[in-house]
């Protein structure tokens, strides 16, 4: 609580550039506000800046989660393969965290705390094994040890096993701990978000180039037949009308 308030003044301006961007780039409300399971299995409603489109489809998220539950994948975001329903500056807003800035109003509220698991859906929740389900027996947080050891490179079952780690654990030291990482470790989510983009557009100008050479040969390939065949039917149109 205390931290909030000492960073309060900073956190302001910055909460509202946000929510005017938001404003500016896309139709609709700018906060996202979706039930979330907290501290022992409870409901809550969660708050979001939101970086998708108004009335985007949750049932593409929902597959997408059950796969990366029932198999040995990294906990990789949707947002990598280009996801579609991501607003304009969306996807910066979602790898560098300030997404989750409206998350401090659960904060305050009691229902989070900066550093413990992350909230998980009401669909994800309910295919939960028994033994997964003691990664609520804390409150969840902004931040965790998930989120700084690793993330996007583990797999769900390290994710509720690093979760329930802490949840047994914790510690003031080790939130603090926690807390210092954060920022480093989004600072090298963002940096790798840009570079996987700059990546993903090269290869994409790659593929337009090649498909426009593509064209561009068979263009050259038909104009060419088109001479021949001129020119063979000229050259029989003159012989005929005895022309040498």
């Amino acid at each position: 609580m205390l931290l909030i308030v000492l960073a309060f003044p900073v956190l302001l301006p910055l909460i509202m550039l946000i929510g005017l961007l938001i404003r500016i780039v896309s139709a609709g409300p700018i906060l996202f506000k979706q039930e979330r399971i907290g501290y022992l299995g409870e409901r809550f409603l969660c708050y979001k800046f939101r970086t998708m489109h108004v009335n985007s489809d949750t049932g593409v998220h929902q597959g997408y989660l059950n796969q990366l539950m029932n198999s040995d994948a990294p906990m990789i975001k949707m947002d990598s393969s280009g996801d579609p329903r991501i607003i304009r500056f969306g996807r910066l807003l979602r790898s560098s965290g300030l997404d989750e800035l409206p998350q401090l109003i659960n904060v305050l509220r009691g229902e989070m705390s900066l550093v413990g698991p992350r909230p998980c859906v009401s669909y994800e929740y309910e295919k939960y094994l028994p033994w997964q389900r003691e990664r609520f027996n804390t409150v969840p947080g902004l931040t965790g040890l998930w989120q700084v050891s690793g993330k996007n490179r583990t797999t769900f079952t390290e994710m509720i096993q690093l979760d329930i780690r802490y949840a047994r654990t914790k510690t003031l030291w080790m939130d603090l701990k926690i807390i210092l990482m954060t920022i480093p470790t989004l600072l090298i989510q963002v940096l790798e978000t840009r570079v996987k983009n700059k990546m993903a557009a090269r290869v994409t100008s790659s593929k337009v180039i090649v498909s426009n050479r593509s064209e561009d040969e068979c263009c050259l390939q038909k104009a060419t037949l088109i001479q021949v065949v001129t020119a063979a039917t000229d050259t029989e149109h003159r012989r005929k009308l005895g022309i040498q």
